[in-house]
């Protein structure tokens, strides 16, 4: 049930989308988010110049001529909303929590989607898969998920990416670009090698919500902390942890260069600060590397 303040929440972020539409956005969105399926066409007799993978040498032996397959390029695209709603996601050091920041970001690129006619879905997971909607078109089906991604209340509590993707992996859809929001703080081990698979079937774009915190840790002497997940509680002395800045700093470029070496991209959003500009930069970068 949508009450008055989730309506303007969605109604706000309609607003401003559509003023992005009418920005250089979509055409940045259309150049970097393509669809790179082929779509099998016709089988002919082989040219000079054909690619030999694509000979169909079951059609050749019935006959005294090489004949090849022939595709077309499938140019519609699929996009996938995989959103992390796990109780981790309810931090933030900031008055917005990390979670209306993943709402906001996930309902944008809804709706840009949506405006762009490609298909949308939403996989909505904690440590269970809470919520699927399947990919389809239409505003109709936008306004769907739009309500899924304010309103949902996750059953877990913990994290588990693995599971996401695992689930990702079993999907049956071809051509479709993976939007993972998450903060990406769970296990690695348990999920890197569900994220090799993952990378190898979808364009696998992993977005990490990041707080200010996670960047540097304040020093601000004893300071009371609990585990959003365990519900455990901590004391910690800021002021002793002489290379708390380095360790957090650590564990986001490590998990950076396990994105880079499997040629995946990451775009990190930082709670507090505006996410158009930085999707957008995300956007043109895309494009200059397929230039």
């Amino acid at each position: 049930m949508i009450n008055e303040a989730i309506r303007k929440k969605i109604k706000l972020i309609k607003i401003h989308t559509n003023r992005l539409m009418q920005s250089t956005i979509m055409g940045d969105y259309t150049s970097a988010i393509k669809g790179s399926g082929l779509e099998f066409d016709q089988i002919r007799e082989y040219q000079f110049g054909d690619d030999v993978r694509r000979i169909d040498w079951n059609s050749s032996a019935k006959g005294d001529k090489i004949m090849v397959k022939q595709f077309i390029e499938e140019r519609e695209r699929t996009i996938i909303l995989a959103i992390d709603i796990s109780r981790s996601c309810q931090y933030s050091s900031k008055e917005e929590l990390r979670q209306d920041v993943i709402a906001q970001l996930a309902g944008t690129l809804a709706l840009v989607a949506g405006n762009n006619k490609d298909k949308v879905g939403a996989l909505f997971f904690s440590d269970k898969i809470e919520k699927w909607i399947a990919p389809s078109r239409g505003p109709l089906h936008v306004g769907k998920i739009l309500e899924a991604v304010f309103t949902i209340e996750p059953q877990g509590t913990k994290t588990s990416l693995e599971n996401a993707l695992k689930f990702l992996i079993n999907l049956k859809h071809r051509n479709a670009i993976v939007f993972m929001l998450s903060d990406w703080i769970d296990d690695e081990a348990s999920y890197k090698n569900a994220l090799r698979i993952a990378s190898c079937k979808y364009d696998l774009i992993g977005i990490r919500i990041l707080d200010q915190c996670e960047h540097t840790f304040p020093n601000i002497g004893l300071l009371e902390i609990e585990d959003p997940e365990s519900g455990e509680r901590f004391i910690i002395n800021t002021t002793s942890l002489k290379n708390r800045s380095t360790f957090l700093q650590t564990r986001l470029a490590e998990q950076k260069q396990f994105f880079d070496r499997h040629a995946l991209d990451i775009l990190d959003i930082t709670i507090g600060r505006p996410f158009i500009n930085s999707i957008i930069s995300f956007f043109h970068r895309r494009i200059k590397r397929q230039i």
